[in-house]
């Protein structure tokens, strides 16, 4: 294969499938941490609670499986950008680590005490373990988007304080809505009433949000990047934000019409879309610096040898089209609403 595809063509293939790997990411773990986000505010007992926590059970610790796939491409793939991205943003991606940590016991621990204050603190990691990733994600993509202070030698010059800036935190608020707005559609296909109709009341509610955050974050976007110079270039791209401006009204349009599977599909269309155009924006950096243009670690800079793209693209043909397969496997065994029955069984959180 290696004789077949030259190391430029290798590296294109790789920065697309980087891209891919994360926005696969946050549409499949987007509706858990966009649940757990909510759970203060749609539980009103220990029943929903624990309705909300099964909805996302059989499931969250498989999507997490995408983000380890995306930061190994990143380190095999794309070394030097690893190295970069996680010394500059080590702070921010240490909070999101210990984050994810306490939210993955939150649903192992949760129920090991039979006691209302034991099970509040879980209760309140599950919480902070989602709505913190959300945020940070968010904050580190705007911030990737508009460039990060790097300079030739690759050294961040910033601290965590300049990454809350007003784009980076428009990022991240944006984040935190639109994983929301795809845990509540994916709540209502969960559960049935009363906790539907508040996760499809949620839902209403978060839509005018998002939609208001996303025409501001496409602004602020033109404004504070360079993102829209690649499609300007290539006018033909302009179908990823268009089509992502149509799943955003289709979730809306397929709410209304009490089609919540469809918008929850158009709400994992839009957030693919997202992450593609910001991604596609960015190329061929994969770390835009804000200081200056060449000291940016572009796809070239960054990338593996041949031989090793090469490998990787051989496993991955492999390799993913299992784990896929697996996981629409388990999808398709726990479709199922969660029921008050099914929360006595054994094997429930």
């Amino acid at each position: 294969m290696s004789d077949i595809l030259s190391h430029e063509i290798l590296q294109n293939i790789w920065f697309f499938l980087w891209g891919l790997l994360w926005a696969i990411y946050f549409a499949l773990d987007g509706f858990d941490l966009g649940m757990g986000t909510l759970l203060p505010f749609l539980a009103k007992n220990d029943t929903d609670r624990r309705i909300i926590f099964n909805a996302a059970g059989p499931f969250w610790d498989g999507n997490e499986v995408w983000l380890i796939t995306a930061g190994g491409v990143t380190f095999a793939a794309f070394p030097l950008a690893y190295a970069v991205m996680f010394s500059a943003l080590y702070a921010p991606l240490l909070i999101l680590l210990f984050a994810l940590i306490f939210r993955a016991v939150s649903f192992e621990f949760r129920n090991k005490i039979d006691h209302p204050q034991w099970r509040a603190v879980w209760d309140g990691f599950q919480f902070l373990g989602s709505f913190l990733p959300a945020l940070l994600l968010g904050v580190a993509f705007a911030n990737l988007f508009q460039g990060i202070p790097i300079n030739e030698k690759g050294v961040y010059l910033g601290n965590i304080i300049k990454l809350l800036n007003p784009y980076g935190l428009l990022g991240g608020i944006f984040f935190v809505l639109m994983f929301a707005m795809h845990g509540a559609l994916w709540l209502a296909i969960k559960s049935l009433a009363p906790m539907h109709d508040r996760a499809l009341n949620a839902a209403a509610v978060i839509w005018p949000l998002l939609a208001c955050v996303a025409v501001a974050f496409l602004l602020a976007t033109a404004h504070y990047t360079p993102l829209y110079n690649n499609y300007l270039s290539a006018p033909v791209m302009m179908l990823i934000p268009i089509l992502a401006v149509i799943a955003l009204f289709a979730m809306r349009f397929l709410l209304k019409a009490n089609l919540t599977g469809g918008a929850f599909a158009a709400s994992a269309g839009f957030i693919l879309l997202v992450t593609l155009f910001g991604v596609f924006g960015m190329y061929p950096a994969l770390i835009p610096s804000s200081l200056s243009p060449e000291a940016s670690i572009t796809v070239g800079k960054a990338a593996s040898s041949q031989l090793t793209l090469t490998i990787m693209l051989c496993v991955a043909l492999v390799c993913v089209p299992v784990v896929i397969a697996y996981q629409a496997w388990v999808f398709s065994i726990f479709s199922h609403k969660v029921t008050e029955e099914e929360l006595d069984s054994d094997h429930a959180y």
